[in-house]
């Protein structure tokens, strides 16, 4: 499962403060900074004993990071993957390919009998179709920048 990048998947307790620190720091400066998209980022989801972090270090940087989700916090009936995100100084070198599979992987292992939803970017619909993802929902607005609804189909 793992290749060239050494992944770290740990709950909110797990977390050193650095890696809190540079999760932290690496979604604000992509969601609120880069996008200017003014939203309350802490939304006790990490915390919750169930909340996996996935993310990686190349160089000294963390580079790639998400979230995945237990049923119930997001949506009812299903997990969760989210606050899917990259490092400038890493896109387009498919890494953002390779948080997603090691992302899946960990779905089916630690939840096997659930369904994957997500709330995308609507322009990275190609990129979650690439995955298996399937739109389920017309656009929406969330934090003012249009998103969809899509499902994991196994």
């Amino acid at each position: 499962m793992l290749t060239d990048n050494m992944w770290k998947n740990k709950t909110f307790s797990e977390l050193t403060t650095d890696e809190l620190y540079d999760l932290l720091k690496l979604r604000i400066d992509i969601f609120v900074v880069e996008q200017t998209c003014f939203y309350p980022d802490l939304d006790n989801h990490d915390r919750h004993p169930l909340t996996q972090h996935l993310f990686c270090y190349q160089k000294g940087v963390m580079t790639a990071y998400l979230r995945i989700l237990p049923k119930g916090l997001t949506y009812t009936d299903y997990i969760s993957i989210g606050r899917v995100v990259i490092a400038p100084c890493a896109r387009g070198t498919g890494l953002g390919h390779e948080l997603m599979r090691v992302a899946l992987a960990l779905c089916l292992t630690d939840f096997p009998n659930d369904t994957v939803k997500i709330s995308a970017q609507e322009h990275l619909e190609k990129y979650y179709n690439q995955h298996g993802f399937e739109r389920v929902s017309d656009m929406y607005l969330e934090d003012d920048i249009p998103h969809i609804a899509m499902l994991k189909i196994r």
